[in-house]
Protein backbone atom coordinates (compact mmCIF):
# COMPACT_ATOMS: atom_id res chain seq x y z
CA UNK A 1 0.00 0.00 0.00
CA UNK A 2 1.30 3.03 -1.28
CA UNK A 3 2.20 5.69 1.53
CA UNK A 4 -0.25 9.07 0.39
CA UNK A 5 0.55 13.04 1.96
CA UNK A 6 -1.91 14.89 0.99
CA UNK A 7 -0.57 18.85 0.91
CA UNK A 8 -3.06 21.39 1.87
CA UNK A 9 -1.50 24.74 1.43
CA UNK A 10 -3.00 28.17 2.55
CA UNK A 11 -1.01 29.56 -0.31
CA UNK A 12 -1.82 29.78 -3.86
CA UNK A 13 0.94 28.07 -4.76
CA UNK A 14 2.42 24.76 -2.39
CA UNK A 15 5.48 25.08 -0.35
CA UNK A 16 8.63 22.96 -2.10
CA UNK A 17 10.30 22.76 0.95
CA UNK A 18 7.21 21.37 2.48
CA UNK A 19 6.82 19.06 -0.62
CA UNK A 20 10.33 17.73 -0.78
CA UNK A 21 10.30 17.12 3.17
CA UNK A 22 7.28 14.74 2.96
CA UNK A 23 8.83 12.90 0.34
CA UNK A 24 12.28 12.81 3.03
CA UNK A 25 9.90 11.87 6.07
CA UNK A 26 8.70 8.71 4.04
CA UNK A 27 6.00 9.54 1.76
CA UNK A 28 5.54 7.73 -1.48
CA UNK A 29 3.69 10.24 -3.40
CA UNK A 30 3.40 13.83 -1.75
CA UNK A 31 -0.05 15.56 -3.56
CA UNK A 32 0.33 19.24 -3.32
CA UNK A 33 -3.33 21.01 -3.53
CA UNK A 34 -2.90 25.06 -3.21
CA UNK A 35 -5.66 27.97 -2.39
CA UNK A 36 -6.95 25.58 0.39
CA UNK A 37 -9.30 26.77 3.32
CA UNK A 38 -11.93 25.88 5.60
CA UNK A 39 -14.37 26.46 2.93
CA UNK A 40 -13.12 24.05 0.51
CA UNK A 41 -11.37 21.40 1.95
CA UNK A 42 -14.27 19.14 2.63
CA UNK A 43 -14.39 17.09 -0.94
CA UNK A 44 -10.52 16.97 -0.53
CA UNK A 45 -10.48 15.41 2.90
CA UNK A 46 -13.41 12.90 2.48
CA UNK A 47 -11.63 11.83 -0.67
CA UNK A 48 -8.76 10.94 1.72
CA UNK A 49 -11.40 9.15 4.40
CA UNK A 50 -13.86 7.12 2.25
CA UNK A 51 -11.01 5.87 -0.43
CA UNK A 52 -9.51 3.09 1.77
CA UNK A 53 -10.53 0.45 4.72
CA UNK A 54 -9.83 0.96 7.57
CA UNK A 55 -6.66 -1.13 7.71
CA UNK A 56 -5.31 0.68 5.64
CA UNK A 57 -6.07 4.45 6.29
CA UNK A 58 -2.71 5.20 7.90
CA UNK A 59 -1.25 4.92 4.84
CA UNK A 60 -3.11 8.31 3.48
CA UNK A 61 -1.80 11.27 5.68
CA UNK A 62 -2.33 14.96 5.42
CA UNK A 63 -0.32 17.98 5.89
CA UNK A 64 -1.42 21.44 6.72
CA UNK A 65 0.70 24.45 5.29
CA UNK A 66 1.18 27.64 4.02
CA UNK A 67 2.48 30.96 5.20
CA UNK A 68 -0.58 32.34 7.15
CA UNK A 69 -0.87 30.49 10.79
CA UNK A 70 -4.55 31.98 11.45
CA UNK A 71 -5.55 30.23 8.47
CA UNK A 72 -3.44 27.12 8.57
CA UNK A 73 -5.28 26.38 12.41
CA UNK A 74 -8.56 27.48 10.74
CA UNK A 75 -8.09 24.91 8.22
CA UNK A 76 -6.28 22.22 10.89
CA UNK A 77 -10.01 22.39 12.32
CA UNK A 78 -11.80 21.61 9.22
CA UNK A 79 -9.98 19.00 8.61
CA UNK A 80 -10.59 17.67 11.61
CA UNK A 81 -14.04 18.35 11.49
CA UNK A 82 -14.60 15.99 8.50
CA UNK A 83 -13.54 12.96 10.77
CA UNK A 84 -15.79 11.03 12.44
CA UNK A 85 -15.98 6.78 13.63
CA UNK A 86 -13.03 5.30 11.79
CA UNK A 87 -13.22 7.64 9.23
CA UNK A 88 -10.05 9.72 9.61
CA UNK A 89 -6.60 9.99 8.54
CA UNK A 90 -3.69 11.39 10.42
CA UNK A 91 -2.96 15.44 9.83
CA UNK A 92 -0.05 17.33 11.02
CA UNK A 93 -0.18 21.00 11.39
CA UNK A 94 3.35 23.85 10.41
CA UNK A 95 2.22 26.85 9.21
CA UNK A 96 5.45 28.93 7.62
CA UNK A 97 7.30 25.57 9.48
CA UNK A 98 6.18 27.56 12.76
CA UNK A 99 5.71 24.35 14.66
CA UNK A 100 8.97 22.48 14.15
CA UNK A 101 10.78 25.64 13.74
CA UNK A 102 9.44 26.59 17.57
CA UNK A 103 9.54 23.23 18.87
CA UNK A 104 13.34 22.55 17.75
CA UNK A 105 14.50 26.10 19.41
CA UNK A 106 12.46 25.56 22.36
CA UNK A 107 13.79 21.38 22.82
CA UNK A 108 17.59 22.66 22.15
CA UNK A 109 16.76 25.51 25.08
CA UNK A 110 15.58 22.94 27.34
CA UNK A 111 18.18 20.48 26.74
CA UNK A 112 20.94 23.47 27.34
CA UNK A 113 18.72 23.58 30.74
CA UNK A 114 19.54 20.49 31.51
CA UNK A 115 16.26 19.16 30.81
CA UNK A 116 14.13 22.11 33.61
CA UNK A 117 13.14 25.21 32.63
CA UNK A 118 10.23 25.16 34.71
CA UNK A 119 9.90 28.14 37.16
CA UNK A 120 12.02 30.29 34.47
CA UNK A 121 11.01 33.33 32.79
CA UNK A 122 11.37 33.79 28.92
CA UNK A 123 10.85 36.75 26.54
CA UNK A 124 10.02 36.11 22.76
CA UNK A 125 11.38 39.11 20.70
CA UNK A 126 8.89 39.77 18.07
CA UNK A 127 6.62 36.91 19.42
CA UNK A 128 3.51 37.88 17.57
CA UNK A 129 4.10 35.87 14.47
CA UNK A 130 3.89 32.03 13.84
CA UNK A 131 7.59 30.74 15.40
CA UNK A 132 6.60 33.09 18.53
CA UNK A 133 3.52 31.97 19.46
CA UNK A 134 4.22 28.47 18.63
CA UNK A 135 7.23 28.93 21.36
CA UNK A 136 5.20 30.36 23.61
CA UNK A 137 2.68 27.38 23.70
CA UNK A 138 5.63 24.84 24.54
CA UNK A 139 7.94 27.35 26.69
CA UNK A 140 4.25 27.60 29.19
CA UNK A 141 3.88 23.98 28.69
CA UNK A 142 7.37 23.56 30.70
CA UNK A 143 6.33 25.92 33.71
CA UNK A 144 8.04 28.55 31.96
CA UNK A 145 6.60 32.35 33.02
CA UNK A 146 6.10 33.52 29.45
CA UNK A 147 6.11 37.39 27.45
CA UNK A 148 6.13 38.26 24.27
CA UNK A 149 6.90 41.58 22.75
CA UNK A 150 5.91 43.84 19.72
CA UNK A 151 6.21 46.75 18.43
CA UNK A 152 3.03 47.75 20.05
CA UNK A 153 0.96 46.43 22.98
CA UNK A 154 -2.33 45.89 20.40
CA UNK A 155 -0.54 43.52 18.69
CA UNK A 156 0.90 41.89 21.43
CA UNK A 157 -2.55 41.34 23.44
CA UNK A 158 -4.04 40.10 20.53
CA UNK A 159 -1.56 37.28 20.47
CA UNK A 160 -1.65 36.44 24.04
CA UNK A 161 -5.37 36.55 23.67
CA UNK A 162 -5.31 34.03 21.02
CA UNK A 163 -2.81 31.63 22.89
CA UNK A 164 -5.38 32.02 26.01
CA UNK A 165 -8.57 30.82 23.35
CA UNK A 166 -6.70 27.91 22.04
CA UNK A 167 -4.11 26.86 24.19
CA UNK A 168 -5.23 28.22 27.77
CA UNK A 169 -2.17 29.83 28.71
CA UNK A 170 -1.32 33.16 29.84
CA UNK A 171 0.96 34.88 28.63
CA UNK A 172 2.25 38.65 28.85
CA UNK A 173 2.31 41.35 26.41
CA UNK A 174 5.29 43.89 26.61
CA UNK A 175 5.35 46.64 24.13
CA UNK A 176 8.58 47.29 22.84
CA UNK A 177 9.31 49.12 19.47
CA UNK A 178 12.87 49.95 19.84
CA UNK A 179 16.09 47.85 21.24
CA UNK A 180 16.22 50.33 24.46
CA UNK A 181 12.46 48.84 25.24
CA UNK A 182 12.96 45.70 24.17
CA UNK A 183 16.38 45.64 26.51
CA UNK A 184 14.34 46.37 29.24
CA UNK A 185 11.73 43.78 28.29
CA UNK A 186 14.14 41.17 29.02
CA UNK A 187 15.05 42.44 32.80
CA UNK A 188 14.75 39.59 34.99
CA UNK A 189 14.39 37.36 32.22
CA UNK A 190 16.08 33.70 32.21
CA UNK A 191 15.33 33.10 28.54
CA UNK A 192 15.45 35.11 25.08
CA UNK A 193 14.44 33.61 22.22
CA UNK A 194 14.12 36.19 19.16
CA UNK A 195 11.26 35.32 16.42
CA UNK A 196 11.40 38.42 14.24
CA UNK A 197 11.60 39.18 10.54
CA UNK A 198 15.21 38.75 8.59
CA UNK A 199 17.64 41.18 9.45
CA UNK A 200 16.21 42.88 12.26
CA UNK A 201 18.17 43.29 15.44
CA UNK A 202 16.31 43.11 18.40
CA UNK A 203 18.71 43.04 21.01
CA UNK A 204 22.32 44.27 21.20
CA UNK A 205 25.00 42.55 22.56
CA UNK A 206 26.19 44.82 25.47
CA UNK A 207 22.49 44.45 26.69
CA UNK A 208 21.91 40.62 26.87
CA UNK A 209 25.99 40.56 27.52
CA UNK A 210 25.57 43.19 30.82
CA UNK A 211 22.08 41.33 31.80
CA UNK A 212 22.61 39.53 34.71
CA UNK A 213 19.76 36.92 34.65
CA UNK A 214 19.49 35.83 31.32
CA UNK A 215 21.20 32.18 30.74
CA UNK A 216 19.88 31.34 27.35
CA UNK A 217 19.32 32.78 24.13
CA UNK A 218 18.19 31.38 20.71
CA UNK A 219 17.92 33.68 17.19
CA UNK A 220 15.44 32.00 14.42
CA UNK A 221 16.70 34.78 12.23
CA UNK A 222 19.31 33.24 10.07
CA UNK A 223 19.63 36.38 7.36
CA UNK A 224 22.59 39.24 9.15
CA UNK A 225 22.10 41.22 10.39
CA UNK A 226 20.83 38.92 13.72
CA UNK A 227 18.05 39.11 15.76
CA UNK A 228 20.29 38.81 18.82
CA UNK A 229 23.71 40.89 18.29
CA UNK A 230 26.69 38.89 18.95
CA UNK A 231 25.95 35.38 18.72
CA UNK A 232 26.30 33.21 15.00
CA UNK A 233 23.85 31.29 13.21
CA UNK A 234 25.60 28.46 13.63
CA UNK A 235 25.92 28.20 17.16
CA UNK A 236 24.75 25.27 18.82
CA UNK A 237 24.92 25.83 22.54
CA UNK A 238 28.01 27.89 22.65
CA UNK A 239 28.97 29.25 25.49
CA UNK A 240 28.92 33.05 24.98
CA UNK A 241 29.54 35.41 27.94
CA UNK A 242 28.42 32.94 29.93
CA UNK A 243 25.26 32.14 28.15
CA UNK A 244 24.45 29.02 26.38
CA UNK A 245 23.45 30.41 22.77
CA UNK A 246 21.45 28.72 20.00
CA UNK A 247 21.41 29.94 16.36
CA UNK A 248 19.20 29.37 13.44
CA UNK A 249 21.47 27.06 11.70
CA UNK A 250 22.55 25.43 15.05
CA UNK A 251 19.29 24.71 15.76
CA UNK A 252 17.67 24.21 11.94
CA UNK A 253 19.45 20.43 11.81
CA UNK A 254 17.04 19.52 14.32
CA UNK A 255 14.18 21.38 13.16
CA UNK A 256 14.55 19.32 9.91
CA UNK A 257 15.03 16.12 11.48
CA UNK A 258 11.49 16.51 13.70
CA UNK A 259 9.75 17.26 10.58
CA UNK A 260 10.81 14.34 8.61
CA UNK A 261 10.27 12.71 11.87
CA UNK A 262 6.47 13.76 12.60
CA UNK A 263 5.84 13.00 8.90
CA UNK A 264 6.70 9.49 9.33
CA UNK A 265 4.40 9.03 12.29
CA UNK A 266 1.38 10.32 10.44
CA UNK A 267 1.96 6.58 8.26
CA UNK A 268 2.31 4.81 11.76
CA UNK A 269 -1.61 5.27 12.58
CA UNK A 270 -4.62 6.63 10.94
CA UNK A 271 -5.18 8.95 14.00
CA UNK A 272 -2.73 10.82 14.83
CA UNK A 273 -3.36 14.92 15.26
CA UNK A 274 0.35 16.18 15.29
CA UNK A 275 0.22 20.18 16.39
CA UNK A 276 2.29 22.33 18.67
CA UNK A 277 2.19 20.27 21.60
CA UNK A 278 2.79 16.73 19.89
CA UNK A 279 5.83 17.91 17.67
CA UNK A 280 7.50 19.41 20.37
CA UNK A 281 7.44 16.36 22.34
CA UNK A 282 9.02 14.61 19.16
CA UNK A 283 11.22 17.40 18.85
CA UNK A 284 12.21 17.23 22.61
CA UNK A 285 13.00 13.64 22.45
CA UNK A 286 15.11 13.81 19.96
CA UNK A 287 17.34 16.75 21.46
CA UNK A 288 17.78 14.50 24.58
CA UNK A 289 18.54 11.55 22.63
Amino acid sequence: MKKLLFQFDTDPVPSVFDTVVGYDGGADHVVPHGGISAANVGALVEGAIFTRAPKDKKSTALFVGGSNLAAGEALFKAVRGKFFSNFRVSVMLDSNGSNTTAAAGVACLFKSAGGQLSGLRAVILAGTGPVGQRAAVMLAKEGVSVAITSRTLANAQKACDHLKAGFGIDVQAIEAPDCDSRARACEGAHIVFATGAASSVLLREDDWKNNPTIRYLADSNATPPLGIEGIDMMDRGVDRHGRACWGAIGFGALKLAVHRACIAQLFEASDRVLDAEEIYATAKAMALA
